[in-house]
């Protein structure tokens, strides 16, 4: 949507499909990050963006054994909004098809699933989608796999991928928020267990982390003694834990980490989770996305304007964010391997890992993961200019 957006912005004609009739998907990240805002205001949308019902965190805490940590301060960094931001993805996505339809060649399409590709001499011109009535094909000089990790169009591409893995899965849920809870979001780890709960005003959106493949034994155990695990966990949550009522209150999250060998083909190039699959770590996964996005409306957007696009431009822009997605999953695999699986791997209690500790005695260390899980390893600018002759008259 943001790709979409901009380059409809700069005159190109641009057709998005969504598969759904709307985009309200319930546990859908909706981490905005400073870098993201920072995009706002570079395209003079950031006052009217953030009038849209949102929470803002300036630190982030977590709480080891009963001890409450600072982890991260967003109050340093170079960007007009030194915080994050939690909105509804829905919220987000409709922010954008707004904007976008102020230009004329911006069009979305709802109900509409990309399921082929057209494909001739060796080169993507099109795709085949699926409507509820029939059966389409769209051509176009580029296509643009965006639709997710489970992208169907990278796998009609056969674009090679490399699965790097992860050791857990994670389980949604939400409950009731009351005046008198912590304002803060946190993140709990005990022996064994680690509860992420994001603060939405009204109730917590909370992160149950398992091992991987370990619900269907969290089933068996059956719903009382899950329940009873977050009240352990969180007591002052104790007298809301029966809101949850049966299982299909919960949603299980199968976390993939993964990414492209190649981003591209002739015709056709993936960004976004269709490229690289991220861990929920950081909750980095739509900054990357969004990056992507911008990156490559500056790489491609002038060519598709002037009709002069080649490989070698689809080459470029895996090359400029193939560097921060390979970092970032490093650094993501680190964490996941060398603290998550030996807590979730744990039995006894754990003492607060050094850096944490460093943190605690020397405050501007918390702002390096305030940086990277705020800004990233190589933050994107926009550099495409408005067409006035785009505009709708």
């Amino acid at each position: 949507m943001m790709l979409g957006f901009l380059l409809a912005r700069m005159g190109v004609n641009v057709i998005i499909l969504e598969k759904h009739a709307d985009f309200l998907r319930d546990f859908r990240g909706d981490t905005i990050h400073p870098s993201t805002l920072e995009l706002m205001y570079e395209l003079g949308l950031l006052h009217e963006f953030l009038r849209r019902p949102h929470q803002e965190l300036t630190e982030m805490s977590a709480q080891i054994g009963g001890q409450m940590m600072k982890v991260g301060d967003f109050t340093h960094l170079p960007t007009h909004c030194k915080m994050l931001a939690f909105m509804p993805q829905w919220d987000f996505l409709n922010f954008l098809v707004e904007q976008g339809r102020r230009y004329s060649s911006f069009h979305v399409e709802m109900e509409t699933q990309a399921v082929g590709l057209i494909e001739e001499r060796g080169r993507v011109v099109g795709i085949r989608a699926r409507t509820k009535s029939d059966e389409i094909e769209i051509r176009a000089s580029l296509c643009v796999a965006a639709d997710g990790r489970s992208s169907i169009v990278r796998e009609q591409a056969g674009l090679p991928v490399m699965d790097i893995g992860a050791p857990m899965d994670v389980l949604w849920f939400r409950i009731g928020r009351e005046p008198t809870d912590p304002s803060q979001t946190l993140g709990h780890a005990e022996p064994g267990k680690v509860l992420v709960m994001l603060d939405r005003e009204e109730y917590w959106q909370c992160g149950y982390v398992i091992a991987k493949g370990a619900f269907d034994e969290i089933r068996r155990s059956g719903l009382e003694n899950f329940r009873s695990e977050i009240g352990k966990l969180q007591p002052f949550l104790r007298n809301r834990v029966s809101e949850l009522k049966t299982w299909d209150d919960v949603s299980l999250l199968t976390v993939k980490v993964d990414r492209l060998l190649k981003w591209w083909k002739p015709g056709l190039i993936c960004i976004g989770d269709a490229a690289h699959a991220m861990s929920p770590v950081g909750g980095v996964g739509i900054n990357l996305a969004i990056q992507d996005a911008v990156a490559a409306a500056n790489i491609l957007g002038s060519k598709l304007v002037e009709n002069r696009l080649t490989d070698a431009d689809l080459e470029a822009t895996q090359r400029r964010r193939e560097f921060p997605t390979r970092a970032t999953q490093k650094l993501q695999v680190v964490i996941q391997r060398r603290i998550l699986s030996r807590v979730l791997k744990s039995t006894k209690p754990f003492g607060v890992p050094w850096p944490i500790k460093l943190m605690q005695h020397w405050p501007a260390l918390r702002r390096i993961p305030a940086r990277i899980i705020g800004i990233g390893f190589r933050p994107e600018h926009i550099h495409t200019p408005e067409s006035p002759s785009a505009l709708k008259r």
